[in-house]
């Protein structure tokens, strides 16, 4: 890699994993917010559902956008409006304007999100791809996995600390990414898109792209994202109501999971994908977070479930990562359109698996994980309709 591509890399590195961070700040302190306000427990899933509605609506928009316009506005409006809504959010005292705030912060990361997966794409070899969007996957989740912890340790000072910190973080890194970030017509970066002289609509774009390999990349990214949503958003009930865990064992096995989650993503997703192939790691994942699934339902062995429940959230975590990387292999252009459907998908999944589960664990408890077995292994099925290379 080149010095320009290296500090490029590290920069998007470092203001995802702010944006990531931002986006997990609230979730110590809604209750704090509930209190202090007088908010229903509606107010506040609406609260956090609009910040997925909006990133689902946003993110193929604006990676098209990016397209046609180049990545480095796109990123720089991105940490822009991030602070804002950050800003918005700590002198918020009414519930419109905290909706407001979540808005912006969903806008912020269907902008930066995808358009950094993109940038990733046109820089690099396809050699150095996965290893740099195994990155970006790490920064991804360790913004999302410290973010709580961080909100509540600065939260000790005022519920309102978290998010003036994060407004003055974002207000920083627009000043890195503006000097930092290269202007592409002067780095000579060739963007993977195509001419820009062919004006045609979104929609239109999108179906030239939907070839029968990257519909099923699709479908296997909103798989990912729907089985760890719906595995992760009842685990901590199910296995306190079924299998008896303290808190203290949850909390441990939570802890955990973040740690390995970062070591895996960061140290050895390239390793595995140079050792498999990303088909084969796709597929291997699939099967071992399924098979995963079953035991922590049907084991009553807490030392099993552990390990089980350990098996099936790095099997996720390497899944979408996995997927991505193919996903930019896939066309030699639109990576900003195809990452933004990538992230689109990854919106819907992170909203129907939550409401899924807590629905159908009303039914039996068993009935929520036996449902993400099935999908997972639709998506096992699926992964053979893609091809080696």
């Amino acid at each position: 890699m080149t010095k320009m591509v290296k500090r490029t890399i590290w920069i998007i590195l470092a203001c995802e994993f702010l944006i990531c961070l931002g986006i997990s700040l609230i979730f110590p302190v809604m209750p704090f917010i509930k209190n202090e306000y007088h908010f229903s427990a509606f107010d506040m899933g609406v609260m956090s559902a609009l910040f997925a509605l909006v990133q689902f609506i946003a993110s193929p928009v604006v990676g098209r956008i990016s397209d046609k316009t180049g990545r480095k506005p796109m990123l720089v409006w991105g940490i822009i409006i991030f602070a804002l809504g950050e800003f918005i959010f700590a002198a918020a005292n009414h519930l419109w304007l905290f909706n407001l705030s979540r808005v912006i912060d969903g806008l912020s990361a269907a902008m930066f999100v995808p358009t950094s997966m993109a940038l990733a794409a046109d820089i690099t070899t396809e050699r150095e791809r996965a290893k740099v969007i195994g990155w970006l996957s790490a920064a991804f989740s360790g913004g999302l996995i410290l973010g709580p912890g961080l909100g509540g340790l600065l939260a000790t000072y005022g519920y309102k600390v978290p998010f003036w910190v994060a407004g003055i973080l974002g207000t920083l890194s627009v000043v890195v990414a503006i000097i930092g970030l290269p202007d592409e017509r002067k780095a000579g970066i060739v963007l993977h898109q195509s001419n820009h002289h062919e004006e045609k609509g979104m929609w239109h774009k999108l179906k030239e792209l939907l070839t029968p390999e990257l519909v099923a990349l699709f479908l296997m990214i909103f798989v990912a994202s729907f089985g760890l949503a719906g595995f992760e958003s009842i685990y901590s009930l199910y296995v306190n109501e079924v299998h008896q865990f303290s808190l203290g064992a949850i909390a441990t096995v939570l802890t955990l999971n973040g740690i390995i989650s970062l070591i895996l993503q960061v140290f050895f997703f390239e390793k595995l994908t140079m050792w498999l192939g990303e088909v084969r790691l796709i597929r291997y994942s699939y099967f071992l977070s399924a098979l995963a699934t079953f035991v922590v339902i049907y084991d009553h062995s807490h030392w099993q479930i552990i390990v089980a429940t350990l098996v099936s959230f790095e099997a996720f975590d390497l899944l979408r990562p996995a997927i991505t990387t193919l996903l930019t292999k896939a066309s030699d252009h639109d990576q900003g359109l195809i990452n933004g459907v990538n992230m689109s998908l990854t919106s819907i999944g992170n909203i129907v698996g939550p409401l899924l589960s807590g629905a159908t664990l009303d039914m039996n408890y068993q009935v929520p994980y036996l449902i993400v077995i099935v999908f997972l292994m639709f998506a096992f099925g699926i992964s053979f309709r893609i091809r080696r290379g």
